[in-house]
């Protein structure tokens, strides 16, 4: 998969050394920061603490984050004595909601190895699933996504030895028909579907076959680390950053490449190997893609105390992934002082979505009436600022954009008609002053008009307006 960088992105970043004391449920930073600092902060998502392996879910309309935790820095080894579940509703600020107990398991006992996990829903209930060292999978379920759990099995429903590989690190498919499948594995991957109950196998693990294997290690080999997840009837499997494509969850899959590439890594998260280690999961929420991943970049991490980060994630139009930026802002927060803001890195969407754009990068299209765009947390803003919005509008609709806060609903905050600018691939930049004194905003853009599609949208940024 060749390169796809992004038209806006800046090498550097945020590399902020973190102290650290031991807890009685493993690390944390020190000292403690504030919402501020974590904001500007962005990525790592939450510092310091050893939280990886990060498997995200979205229930509800909530985000929750399944994940392991890496005891301490001053680990020689992979020590994870528990398994952690935070959940978040703006993808910046993380609260911690759950602790699953290897006591609470079929472990029955203290145990050092509490390695990947994944989760479900079905039917009112909830299910957590667990690694249990590189050896056996089990399972627990609760009543709400952060429990409490308890163990319906007493045993592994994943034992050693049922298939030829590690009986470690599932993931879960949710599809669309309402079948579940679980997959596993290290090197080659497992699948099996499951039954209703969420508890047991309908059937037989099988081999998933992949046309050409590559990954951190070099042609030849994949990873540890599977997920599968599915967009417009394309599944894809997935080994940390590497995907593969099919038309059916148990293949043949169609080797793609990596997601993470240097030219769209920022330098402070650069390593000797940015491909290694990127155990991660994707998501969808309010219309955006992400993918979470493992990250050992910055100070204070080690191959044995990582650090989980958020990039967004958007699809070609042949389905296919581009390359995700990795930078110290993360998500779900905006710098107006950091340049243009490319369109499709929106927090919220509604009516439209987002597609390539002819000569590269992409843009946001099928905006109509009453479609709405949100950027929440925008910092810097200039001191009486005007709003530059790079469109095209090709089509014969007349309309407006309004820029209200916070929500479509929200203050007005400015507006300005759409000129046509003769076709869809030509671009012109709109000019919105703000009535706003405020150095933070969230933005919502609001399309007003008729005629169908009014505007197409590239990026936009934020620049002061004359005395």
């Amino acid at each position: 998969m060749s390169a796809f960088p992004r038209r806006d992105f800046v090498k550097g970043g945020l590399a902020t050394a973190l102290g650290v004391c031991a807890q009685r449920q493993g690390w944390s930073a020190l000292p403690q920061e504030t919402d501020r600092q974590r904001a500007v902060r962005g990525n790592p998502f939450v510092p310091g603490r050893g939280l990886c392996d990060p498997q995200v879910r979205v229930f509800d309309g909530r985000v929750y984050l399944y994940a392991t935790h890496d005891y301490s820095p001053q680990s020689t080894h992979f020590r994870m004595d528990n398994w952690w579940v935070w959940h978040s509703d703006d993808l910046v600020h993380w609260e911690q909601v759950s602790i699953l107990e290897p006591q609470q398991t079929f472990l029955r006992s203290p145990f050092t190895e509490c390695w990947a996990t994944d989760a479900a829903t079905r039917a009112g209930k909830y299910y957590f699933y667990f690694s249990a060292g590189p050896k056996q999978i089990g399972v627990v379920e609760g009543p709400t996504p952060a429990g409490p759990w308890h163990d319906p099995l007493g045993k592994p429903l994943i034992a050693e030895g049922l298939t030829p590989v590690e009986e470690r690190d599932p993931g879960i498919l949710m599809d669309d028909d309402g079948s579940n499948y679980i997959v596993f594995g290290t090197w080659d991957y497992y699948i099996a579907r499951l039954n209703d109950d969420m508890i047991s196998l309908a059937e037989a693990p099988r081999l998933i076959k992949l046309d050409h294997k590559a990954g951190p290690y070099g042609e030849g080999k994949t990873d540890d680390k599977p997920f599968l997840h599915k967009r417009n009837g394309i599944y894809y499997l997935s080994w940390g950053c590497f995907y593969a494509m099919a038309d059916n969850p148990y293949g043949p899959y169609t080797y793609k490449g990596s997601i993470v590439t240097p030219e769209t890594t920022a330098a402070d998260f650069q390593t000797t190997n940015i491909y290694r280690d990127r155990h991660g999961s994707f998501f969808q929420l309010h219309g955006q893609w992400y993918f979470a991943c493992n990250d050992r970049s910055q100070k204070g991490s080690t191959p044995y105390f990582r650090n989980s980060i958020l990039s967004y994630l958007h699809y070609r139009d042949n389905g296919e992934m581009a390359p995700i930026l990795i930078s110290s802002l993360g998500v779900g927060q905006y710098d107006a002082a950091a340049g243009p803001i490319q369109a499709e890195d929106f927090f919220r969407i509604e009516g439209g979505e987002v597609k390539e754009r002819r000569g590269g990068g992409f843009e946001v299209r099928g905006l109509t009436d009453r479609s709405l765009l949100v950027y929440p947390k925008v910092r810097n803003v200039p001191v009486r600022a005007k709003l530059l919005v790079r469109y095209s509008n090709g089509g014969g609709g007349k309309g407006k954009v309004e820029i209200r806060e916070t929500n479509a609903s929200g203050k007005l905050l400015g507006h300005a008609a759409i000129p046509s600018t003769g076709d869809w691939n030509h671009y012109a930049e709109l000019e919105v002053p703000l009535r706003s004194t405020a150095a933070e905003l969230d933005l919502a853009f609001v399309l007003r008009g008729d005629g169908g599609e009014l505007v197409r949208l590239d990026s936009w940024r934020l620049a002061g307006q004359q005395a």
